[in-house]
């Protein structure tokens, strides 16, 4: 049995780091380069929406007028009113409709990225920054829109699904469990096709690291056209000649397109090290055959990379703490409309971010691996002190302006 994990609670939690992981800034500009930032007073303003969005993805399984509350905790104490300043249910959709996904989408694409520093050990292959790219699945409510936008997969006895599905692929840092750099769709959207327009997130300095699912040339030459290294699992159906043997057993070889590739790409050749290894769980054991841009063996031994593979399993982990201690096991993100499922997606993606920024700080303070500590001690904390993530002002509860001009 491995050692429990640490609680946050017990820990130094500096919580200004939340703020700073969404900068008021940041969010008004992105409120104003979407043309969603309020124009009058209202009860429910864009910027407050924005925050309000993500702690929906921090408490997915509580209402969203409890949410709400939890949220203005701090403005109800200074309000002098006395009156409820809690809109209703209605309200509250109305608002998430008039924000949009497009500033939630902006905003996660904004901040969301890699945080580990260098004392991270568990972040790094000599001075490449370890990630991984996956894809998984959601259920989402089974409303008639939901099911026409995004489908539901078969079941046994040639019946569909009960519940529509949305299908995600990310990056994660697998240092810190941050997951950026995501796309979603429909469930039959193929994760290699997301998974395209992920990869431009890769960049030089990083090592990134993925199953054989995702291996194609195309896929690949775009991946290695960022700069950045790879190590992916690929199938045993690709033709890998051995071009030189290594003195480590790895050997030097080429990737190229499908032979029904167009004629004009098919003399397209990119240069890869094969190392082959075998894996052995309980009395089952499996061949791996992994192709890498790291062609020095005494710069990246094959023994190395063989071992290091194993750690693509850390985004599995972030996937479980997206589906399990955020979302709940059998909890559905919440909204019956489809552009608001997508809202919800990456609001509770950010949700996500800025509960791992707060254990990287902690970790660090303490001189640990954030990996050890517990994350949903780590969320119970973030959400014990939700209204310090920003301050809203009780001006913004002023009447609205009943002018039909305004926002």
């Amino acid at each position: 049995m491995g050692e429990a994990k640490r609680s946050v609670g017990e820990l130094r939690v500096d919580f200004g780091v939340i703020t700073e992981a969404f900068p008021q800034l940041v969010v008004e500009q992105i409120l104003q380069n979407t043309d969603r930032a309020s124009r009058r007073h209202r009860k429910l303003p864009a910027y407050m929406m924005v925050h309000y969005v993500i702690a929906l993805g921090l408490m997915v399984s509580v209402s969203a007028r409890e949410v709400l509350r939890r949220l203005l905790h701090e403005v109800r104490d200074r309000s002098l009113s006395g009156k409820e300043l809690i809109a209703t249910r209605a309200a509250i959709s109305k608002a998430r409709q008039r924000l949009g996904v497009e500033p939630i989408r902006a905003l996660f694409d904004e901040v969301v990225g890699p945080i580990a520093k260098r004392v991270t050990r568990s972040a790094w292959f000599s001075r490449l920054r370890l990630v991984a790219i996956d894809g998984c699945c959601l259920n989402v409510p089974d409303s008639a829109a939901n099911a026409k936008k995004f489908g539901k997969p078969g079941a046994a006895g040639g019946t569909t699904a009960p519940l529509p599905q949305i299908r995600f692929v990310a990056l994660c840092e697998l240092g810190t469990h941050v997951l950026f750099g995501a796309r979603m769709a429909g469930w039959r959207t193929s994760e290699v096709a997301l998974a395209s327009r992920v990869i431009e997130r890769l960049e030089p300095g990083m090592l990134c690291l993925a199953d054989r699912l995702f291996y194609g040339f195309p896929l690949w030459q775009k991946a290695v056209s960022t700069g950045a290294d790879l190590l992916w699992r690929v199938q045993k159906t690709i033709p890998l000649p051995r071009l030189e043997s290594l003195s480590d057993g790895s050997y030097l070889s080429e990737v190229r397109p499908r032979s029904n590739a167009p004629v004009s790409e098919r003399k397209q050749r990119l240069s890869v090290r094969v190392i082959e290894f075998t894996v052995t769980l309980r009395d089952h054991v499996e061949r791996y055959r992994v192709i890498t841009t790291l062609l020095d063996p005494e710069q990246a031994p094959a023994m190395e990379l063989a071992n290091l593979f194993a750690r693509r399993w850390g985004i599995e982990t972030a996937f479980g703490e997206v589906k399990t201690y955020l979302r709940g096991r059998e909890t559905l993100l919440r909204s019956q409309r489809p552009d608001l499922v997508e809202q919800d997606f990456y609001g509770l993606l950010l949700a996500h971010f800025g509960v791992r920024c707060v254990m990287e700080e902690a970790a660090r303070s303490e001189r640990i691996e954030p990996t050890e500590l517990s994350f949903l001690h780590a969320v119970r904390v973030v959400i014990r002190r939700l209204p310090e993530m920003v301050s809203f002002s009780p001006l913004w509860w002023a009447p609205e302006d009943p002018s039909p001009s305004g926002r």
